[in-house]
């Protein structure tokens, strides 16, 4: 990833914060449309998820200009997602229903640099995540 692309990352992110609850309903109802097979994977509190999971986005964002320390963090989440029974191939929906959520939330601003940045930042730290699945399932 580049700065520049960082940058837009965390000054999109800025912009999606304030509208985390709406974002994550937003997010899950994307993802439960385009693989409904994953519905099951989630048993608690969907809204306690949603705010698990900008609690894990602002992390992540936050920590993209040192990112060496968010790595141990994302390949224990990659060998969670295993234990949870979580399919290879849901890192691509799941990666769908971001980048669909942050073009809600964000409209006009969700410009072609600030998705390629997203897309870019997406790739990188599912593939840290879902390294670790395999290790852990080798």
């Amino acid at each position: 990833m580049t700065p520049n692309q960082i940058e837009l990352v965390q000054s999109s992110w800025e912009q999606v914060k304030p509208i985390s609850e709406q974002a994550a309903e937003l997010f899950y109802g994307k993802l439960f449309d385009l693989d409904p097979s994953l519905k099951p994977l989630f048993k608690g509190d969907m809204k306690e998820q949603g705010k698990k999971l900008m609690a894990t986005l602002s992390l992540a964002v936050a920590s993209l200009t040192k990112l060496e320390s968010l790595l141990p963090a994302l390949k224990d989440l990659g060998r969670r997602h295993v234990q949870y029974g979580v399919p290879d191939e849901s890192y691509q929906t799941v990666g769908q229903a971001l980048l669909w959520t942050l073009e809600q939330g964000l409209g006009e601003a969700f410009t072609a640099d600030v998705k390629e940045a997203w897309t870019e930042t997406y790739v990188t730290l599912s593939t840290v995540m879902l390294d670790a699945a395999h290790e852990q399932a080798a």
